[in-house]
């Protein structure tokens, strides 16, 4: 990304000096609009013809990083009070994310009591509809957040969240499981993860995609914990008090976060424009990053959706099977913390393609011709690790091209666009499967197509960025 020519560059270091600044008549044909002219940053994606400068290994003046403003690289990078709100984030993405992370679990559960009268591609609606709702309130969620700080929507969300579950603890039919799962329950995690994720931004610059890593692990543990949890509760005292049980825990966590996560810059309250949440995608890297992040979105979510259904459809034992989402969501612990770190290192969106790439990879040559246990297991741990990257680096990516005054309502419109994956992936998996008449070749192969496409898209927003270069820090 190239500042427009000496004179842009001169205005921007003499911007005391001088009241205002026009672009060069032919730079600007191939510039989208940046938010940061008024920090004196008028950074821009790489338009045609526009070549990247060359930037050294570990330069943290990367091309790519219009945040590098005063606002977003006073911040701390570490300290007790920042790693505090990650220990905040951290309780809010168990609850939030890593609640998500076990949808498989209620998928195989209700096909074969409650809703077994019903078509998988039915049922599958519930946890669809639960990742969906989670998303879109992105937009609105972001909004409130920007104008408000994140205390009273992290307190309103914690409470629908755990109302949400005690309501699915007493419910016996589909529309009901709909409205207190997928629904009630979702808009309550909705806003715990969205206030967590805005608020670790505001702390870290340096090591952002790392403080994200740390925080996202926290959703990895919970989809370790809450699967054994609902499986081995169920037997014993039923699935009311069982989901009634992992309600409280979700409480006691939430009450850890509520006195925790906070943001480091003051609120900014501003009229709702509708034209904000519409405006970012004018930004080639804003808009080419949304579509990966769609497209992945398409894919990622059908695995940790029907891996056990799979399983058990394949011959192994439903004790054994049951064991897959938690082996995943282990995996995924190291695929948040890791690739994160790395990519604060080699670049951010670098290590998202590779991750990206990858999981599409082993959906295609590991899942897809598995027909035993071991294959299975192996694919769940290394599917876990791949797409855990997502979780972490997406926000982190984000973070890197937006104003970080504006982030919440930036994150919000990205996820919000995610959110129609999420909605609509699960379903169409479930329709593949009824085409197939019970196989799962279709679904798998969709996964593992949408989710390269997505690995595409995220390289195509880089493109936009450096240019096609493979030896710069993005």
């Amino acid at each position: 990304m190239s500042l427009s020519g000496k004179s842009s560059l001169s205005s921007a270091l003499n911007l005391s000096e001088e009241k205002q600044r026009v672009p060069d008549d032919a730079s600007a044909s191939h510039r989208m609009d940046s938010p940061y002219r008024e920090e004196g940053l008028d950074v821009q994606p790489a338009g045609p013809g526009a070549r990247p400068r060359d930037v050294e290994a570990g330069d943290e003046k990367s091309p790519v990083l219009p945040e590098a403003s005063a606002v977003a690289a006073s911040a701390p990078d570490g300290g007790f009070d920042a790693w505090m709100v990650v220990a905040g984030g951290w309780a809010c993405l168990f609850c939030s994310f890593g609640w998500i992370n076990c949808i498989g679990v209620f998928q195989n559960y209700y096909q074969h009591h409650q809703l077994k009268h019903l078509s998988p591609s039915t049922v599958s609606w519930i946890p669809s509809l639960e990742v969906f709702m989670m998303f879109i309130g992105g937009p609105i969620i972001g909004k409130c957040y920007d104008s408000f700080g994140p205390r009273h929507i992290l307190l309103v969300g914690s409470l629908l969240h755990v109302f949400g579950l005690m309501m699915t603890s007493i419910s016996s039919r589909y529309y009901q499981f709909l409205l207190a799962q997928g629904v009630c329950s979702a808009i309550g995690a909705s806003a715990i993860f969205y206030s967590a994720m805005s608020s670790v931004s505001t702390w870290f610059y340096r090591h952002r995609a790392l403080s994200f890593g740390v925080m996202a692990s926290g959703s990895s543990l919970g989809g370790v914990i809450f699967p054994i949890m609902v499986q081995q509760l169920i037997p014993e005292v039923g699935f009311g008090w069982s989901m009634r049980i992992t309600a409280f825990l979700i409480l006691a966590l939430l009450i850890f976060a509520n006195f925790t996560v906070k943001s480091r810059l003051a609120p900014n309250p501003s009229p709702l424009v509708l034209m904000e949440f519409i405006t970012p995608l004018r930004e080639y890297p804003f808009f080419f990053t949304s579509c990966g992040a769609l497209l992945f979105a398409f894919g990622i979510f059908l695995p940790i959706n029907y891996v056990i259904v799979h399983g058990i459809h394949i011959g192994m034992s439903v004790r054994l099977s049951g064991y897959l989402i938690p082996i995943l969501n282990a995996a995924s612990i190291f695929g948040r913390i890791i690739p994160g770190w790395i990519g604060d290192r080699i670049g951010r969106f670098n290590a998202m393609i590779v991750m990206a790439a990858f999981s599409g990879i082993i959906v295609l040559a590991l899942w897809l011709p598995a027909s035993g246990s071991i294959p299975i297991i192996v694919f769940s741990a290394l599917f876990g690790f791949g797409s855990g990257a997502y979780v972490s680096l997406a926000p982190a990516l984000i973070a890197q091209i937006s104003d970080i005054r504006k982030i919440g309502v930036r994150t919000g419109t990205i996820f919000a666009i995610v959110s129609i994956g999420s909605l609509c992936g699960s379903p169409i998996g479930g329709a593949l499967i009824s085409a197939d008449h019970g196989g799962f070749k279709g679904l798998q192969i969709f996964a593992g197509v949408t989710m390269l496409v997505g690995a595409v898209f995220f390289f195509i927003a880089r493109a936009s960025l450096v240019g096609v270069t493979t030896i710069t820090k993005v």
